[in-house]
């Protein structure tokens, strides 16, 4: 599974937007600064996150964007549904209830398939955005910092 860069910028922005809206609303253009990221996509980002219901817009000179639920309630697996769809690397017809596959009583690989499916699953779902900003806070990342990395 390789995720595109609308999950993983939206992530990076999810995660500023959680350190930076405890008091007030954070602009499309404070995130776009820290994080070095377009304003234009940060937008199309912040519209998907918004219709998944994971942020909300506020109007206004000091608006911007929160969080629609508490940290500790969002997980890295809401995020990545929201921004990439699906997280399953394979489409098997064999795992589907209806079926579809012909050789799905005697297919084998439908177990792997499945077993790696349920692996990202878990592990995406476990991971809540309050861990991500606890291990920011444990190193502050400088412009440097983020611009050799490329997630």
């Amino acid at each position: 599974m390789k995720l595109s860069t609308k999950g993983r910028y939206g992530l990076r922005a999810l995660i500023d937007l959680a350190q930076n809206s405890k008091e007030t609303p954070v602009s499309i253009t404070s995130i776009s600064a820290r994080q070095d990221l377009s304003e234009r996509y940060l937008e199309q980002l912040m519209s998907m996150l918004k219709k998944a219901g994971l942020v909300e817009s506020v109007r206004g000179a000091q608006g911007g964007y929160v969080l629609a639920k508490d940290i500790k309630e969002i997980s890295v697996g809401d995020v990545l549904r929201a921004l990439e769809g699906s997280l399953e690397p394979v489409e098997c017809a064999g795992l589907e209830p209806d079926g579809g596959c012909r050789a799905s009583d005697s297919c084998v690989t439908k177990y792997v398939w499945q077993r790696i499916n349920e692996s990202i699953n878990r592990t995406v779902d476990e991971i809540m955005l309050d861990q991500l900003v606890q291990e920011s806070g444990k190193k502050e990342y400088t412009g440097a910092d983020r611009a050799g990395c490329k997630n």
